[in-house]
């Protein structure tokens, strides 16, 4: 078996690897400048693709498919899957395992971080002391909102949006969730909805979270209607992908003050504007990013200790599971996207 492990990996890393799956042969990109060690281009790994039995990584490159004519699975290291062929994939055989669940906690964490940094106006405050900016003690343009009794509602309940519940509670705030089934029960959250009662659920909400895939049904879903629904005055946080909001809508309710606040970890990638996978802070064609009510991090959610190492734990039990011929836990469908 023949093993390709998709980024600049550090030798510790290639040796985790080889030690716990002895007799198996593991390759890795050639050495070639990059931004981040996470990338992975063609020429880097054309050599190895023709007899690849397994890639384990973070990048697909085009034409990658076409070369590797033996590839039997693919251990995705992201929980989205929506930048992979699945189609094709599906067609030619190859199974796909993916990282949902593993990074959930961190994931969890950061978003809310994120809802606090947007409630008790922490850049700006922050930004006010660098620059010797005094603010009165209850000056009103810097007045927190409260969590404390607040609704938050939940669109996608699975692993994150369960753990953003959970810590959500933490701080007494009420927490509506909504699911594509709701009969897998509310977990941690006050109550469960299914997507057909999403606008009840968001006309009660103080803040908003959007912890869903991003699928051919949830691309571009949350536009016009579904931000008008919202209770006025209220945040939205996007903590999973950028392409599931509608950017004019969101942009125009920022503006009119119809939402209180924008935070996000994802922003919006653009057909052939960038490369595969690209995890970088993309500017919003619109300037969302520049508004004042908005605050941002750039595909940070899972930059957090002990993650990287869980995720290379959980790409080499999917090979083990494999190379034995045994159910893969985390094989995703290739219809649903997840």
């Amino acid at each position: 078996m023949k093993v390709l492990v998709g980024w600049h990996a550090t030798e510790g890393e290639l040796e985790e690897f080889r030690k716990a799956l002895p007799g198996v042969d593991i390759v890795a990109p050639r050495e070639e400048p990059y931004l981040s060690r996470f990338d992975l281009t063609l020429e880097s790994v054309a050599e190895h693709l023709e007899d690849v039995d397994a890639i384990v990584g973070y990048v697909l490159p085009d034409g990658a498919l076409g070369l590797a004519k033996k590839l039997k699975l693919i251990c995705w290291m992201h929980a989205g899957c929506d930048e992979l062929p699945l189609a094709r994939l599906k067609k030619l055989g190859v199974e796909v395992t993916n990282l949902r669940g593993a990074n959930s906690i961190a994931v969890a964490e950061h978003a809310m971080a994120i809802i606090l940094g947007l409630a008790k106006r922490i850049v700006a405050k922050h930004q006010a002391v660098v620059s010797a900016q005094p603010v009165p003690v209850y000056d009103a343009s810097h007045r927190s909102a409260m969590l404390h009794r607040r609704t938050l509602g939940i669109i996608g309940l699975g692993q994150i949006g369960s753990g953003i519940a959970q810590r959500a509670k933490a701080f007494d705030m009420k927490v509506l969730g909504v699911r594509l089934h709701p009969e897998r029960g509310a977990g941690p959250a006050d109550a469960v909805f299914g997507v057909e009662q999403i606008y009840d659920v968001l006309g009660q909400s103080d803040y908003v979270v959007l912890a869903t895939p991003i699928t051919r049904e949830t691309d571009g879903f949350f536009g016009a209607r579904e931000i008008g629904a919202i209770k006025k005055g209220a945040y939205l946080i996007n903590i999973a992908r950028g392409n599931l909001i509608q950017e004019r809508p969101l942009h125009d309710a920022l503006q009119a003050g119809d939402l209180a606040g924008y935070g996000a970890d994802v922003w919006w990638t653009y057909v052939n504007a960038f490369p595969a996978s690209y995890h970088f802070p993309v500017p919003s064609r619109t300037g969302i990013q520049r508004l004042p009510n908005v605050i941002g991090t750039g595909d940070q959610g899972a930059n957090a200790d002990g993650v990287l190492e869980r995720n290379i734990s959980r790409s080499i039990t999917s090979l083990k599971e494999f190379l034995n011929n045994e159910p893969l836990t985390w094989k995703i469908d290739h219809d649903l996207g997840y």
